[in-house]
């Protein structure tokens, strides 16, 4: 394994062929360019939702190649105030070309893992450790059997999940 810095994140997903998964499993992020956002979201104020403007593009112009962007989002019912959040802003996330959808944690078994983690063409596995005060960290690796573990788990929590139009709904 090696490690990735956060600015090399996007090089990697602009090398993808077929398919960029996202497993997301924590109910809440300390992200820190996500603290003024959310605080205006808990407050009910407006957001002009700039500060996520280089994530969209980035969905856009990786879509754009017709590559699939997915994302299955492993949540606690009820919601914390981060999943909330999250859920509000992921209509941006759809309409630049993610598919996402939601599983109640409850109903994942008990094989969900304790770190989130990109599935890039299958082959690629980037981690994701998040500290509790924000920041992210990431271990790469191209080992076949992580994988196809982690293929694996795409394929049950995929199976398992509700898309976002139907979630958001309920």
């Amino acid at each position: 394994m090696r490690l990735l810095p956060d600015e090399g994140f996007p090089d990697l997903l602009r090398s993808c062929k077929r398919e960029a998964f996202h497993l997301e499993v924590l109910d809440s992020y300390a992200e820190p360019y996500e603290h003024e956002p959310l605080r205006r979201f808990l407050a009910g104020e407006p957001d002009d939702y700039a500060w996520f403007q280089s994530w969209t593009e980035l969905v856009q112009e990786t879509t754009g190649r017709g590559v699939a962007v997915t994302r299955v989002r492993i949540v606690t019912e009820p919601h914390t105030d981060y999943t909330r959040f999250a859920l509000a802003i992921a209509e941006l996330n759809i309409r630049a070309g993610e598919d996402i959808r939601y599983l109640p944690r409850h109903l994942a078994g008990e094989d969900v893992p304790p770190d989130d983690f990109w599935l890039i063409d299958d082959e690629l596995v980037i981690f994701s450790a998040f500290g509790q005060g924000g920041g992210s960290s990431g271990a790469v690796t191209t080992d076949p059997h992580i994988a196809e573990y982690c293929n694996q788990l795409k394929q049950r929590f995929w199976s398992l999940s509700t898309p976002y139009t139907e979630y958001h709904r309920q």
